[in-house]
């Protein structure tokens, strides 16, 4: 469970895997470069610090992780949450959060929640991915028309504003090096997805305004000069304070980075017919966001888009990881100048294909085909992460995913007499008519169908009030009863008191493993009598009898 599939994989390691490792090593590598800018600079942080977070997390992702072929970096998950921490608690407070959020991975692997992550509703993932595509959308719109304004307004509606009250400002020379780079990475797909769209774009558009000198923004020109070599690790200086502040948004980094980490790895296993170690990998993300931030660098996950052009192109085990980060840490040393020359409207159209890609329109449409509950999470998920914010959606999309869930578990358990239905049944094959007689009168069944849990047990109470008469024996069957919680256990032992002050004799029938091993920690097995629970209907039936018997000869209290 805890072993990195690196171990696995390198028995019987050959050449060929290298060989067939190597290649899509070095693809991904330089499919990797410009999205690390990128999202860096999406993030609100210098470009290089995306590059240090792809080759120091995602060497340790492929490392330690427990898939074969994920690979890791930054992604534009995270650009929204870092830019957050960064404008309100500055760069420091993004480390110290990071760092949080790598041993809340790390907690979540050992404490084998690897499974439990895949539980989070998808109209919930599907809610807030759209919601952050719309947002990496929106803040690319000054870079691609190249807007003459000063700072873009952090929400979503002022910055929507501003764009049109600036939008006379328009540099027709930024649009048009967008637009040119907008449609490479459309079209290149459908010539070769051998070599990455995103890098003939910016082969193409740089060239074009180094021999024509067309006057656009640049990274160098906006962030002056770019290091060609990974930072000495330096550790933060650990505020408390700042750390409670920021323990919120470190637990958000670390839901997304497991969301998406493990999606990868279940995408992944799907198309190399393979299993990930779920708990592995989270402790290897958790492991990598507590590196990465000591290298200057940001949050890191799992990424589908790398994870997918890694298998595409012949990657079958973690060394093609490892090898896409030594390509990018050579790349930066080597040629890291040149990413100065980049035009800031080529990075703003490869994001804005990001967001594109992200956005998951089609999931987003079909969920209006769901129950109105799950279409009440997507939209309400959507709407706050666009207009509030990313943490507050999750927080509250998981609060009614909870809430929907209650209400949907209580409404297919049902309490109900079922006195009168044996009464009217008839014929050999009846359960009454096997027993060769009569519910007795005196005696009342009840029958609970469903997990009798605390968004149900309500129903119990609401059924054994529509009791005209107490009967002298109460039967509750739990054959379909296949779980209990606390709550279930109070109620029962609630109505077994009551059943005690007036006299009642409480039987339970047809108790399933769950519930009955509960009960029995509870001590309710003890307090109601070993002698008044039964595997079987017909078993209680002539425990039923026997009581009316001595209530009749007035022995029974």
């Amino acid at each position: 469970m805890f072993k990195p599939k690196l171990l696995t994989t390198l028995k019987g390691y050959s050449l060929e895997l290298f060989i067939s490792d190597f290649i899509a090593g070095v693809i991904v590598g330089i499919v990797a470069l410009p999205l690390a800018i990128a999202f860096a600079i999406a993030s609100g942080v210098r470009p290089e610090q995306g590059l240090y977070t792809a080759i120091v997390a995602g060497f340790l992702i492929s490392a330690l992780g427990g898939s074969r072929v994920q690979v890791g970096g930054p992604t534009g998950a995270f650009v929204v949450i870092v830019y957050g921490i960064i404008q309100q608690y500055g760069m420091d407070g993004l480390v110290i959060a990071t760092i949080l959020a790598g041993i809340i991975l790390i907690v979540m692997g050992i404490g084998k929640f690897g499974s439990a992550i895949k539980f989070i509703p998808h109209p919930l993932v599907v809610g807030f991915t759209s919601g952050i595509a719309v947002i990496i959308f929106s803040s690319q719109i000054k870079d691609f028309l190249g807007l003459q304004m000063g700072p873009v307004p952090p929400e979503f509606i002022e910055k929507w504003i501003a764009y049109f009250k600036y939008f006379p400002t328009i540099n027709y020379n930024e649009t048009a090096i967008g637009l040119l780079a907008l449609l490479i990475l459309i079209a290149w797909p459908k010539i070769t997805h051998k070599i990455p769209g995103s890098l003939i774009a910016i082969i193409v558009t740089t060239s074009l305004v180094i021999i024509f000198n067309i006057p656009v923004q640049t990274i160098g020109s906006r962030f002056g000069h770019i290091s060609s070599s990974l930072p000495h690790p330096v550790m933060p200086h650990l505020d408390f304070a700042m750390a409670k502040n920021l323990f919120k948004p470190a637990f958000i980094i670390a839901l997304l980075a497991g969301i998406e980490s493990l999606l990868s790895a279940v995408v992944a296993d799907g198309m190399i017919g393979g299993r990930h170690r779920s708990n592995m990998e989270l402790v290897a993300q958790g492991v990598a966001n507590i590196a990465s931030p000591i290298f200057g660098g940001i949050p890191a996950t799992g990424a589908i888009a790398r994870t997918a052009t890694n298998i595409k192109n012949g990657g079958r085990t973690p060394v093609a990881g490892i090898i896409h980060a030594i390509v990018l840490l050579l790349i930066m040393l080597i040629f890291g100048k040149l990413a100065e020359l980049i035009p800031m409207a080529t990075l703003a159209s490869i994001l804005i294909i990001v967001s594109y890609n992200m956005s998951e329109w089609r999931s987003f449409k079909a969920l209006f085909r769901s129950p109105k509950s799950d279409i009440a999470i997507l939209l309400t998920t959507f709407f706050l992460t666009v207009i509030i914010d990313l943490t507050v959606a999750i927080q509250v999309g998981l609060l009614l995913s909870v809430f929907l869930f209650m209400r949907r578990m209580a409404l297919v358990t049902n309490v109900e007499i079922i006195t009168k239905e044996f009464e009217d049944e008839e014929g050999e094959d009846s359960e009454i008519g096997m027993l060769g007689s009569k519910i007795p009168k005196g005696v009342e069944i009840y029958e609970i169908n469903g997990p009798f849990f605390f968004g149900s047990a309500f129903k119990f109470k609401e059924a054994m009030l529509t009791v005209e008469k107490a009967p002298k024996v109460r039967i509750i069957r739990m054959r379909k009863v296949p779980a209990l919680d606390a709550t279930g256990i109070h109620t029962i032992e609630e109505v077994y008191k009551e059943c005690k002050r007036y006299g009642i004799a409480f039987i339970l029938s047809g108790v399933q493993s769950q519930p009955m091993g509960a009960l029995d920690k509870a001590g309710l097995i003890e307090k109601i009598g070993r002698q008044n629970i039964y595997d079987n209907f017909e078993e209680s039936m002539i425990r039923a009898q026997e009581i009316l018997t001595l209530f009749n000869q007035k022995l029974y209290n």
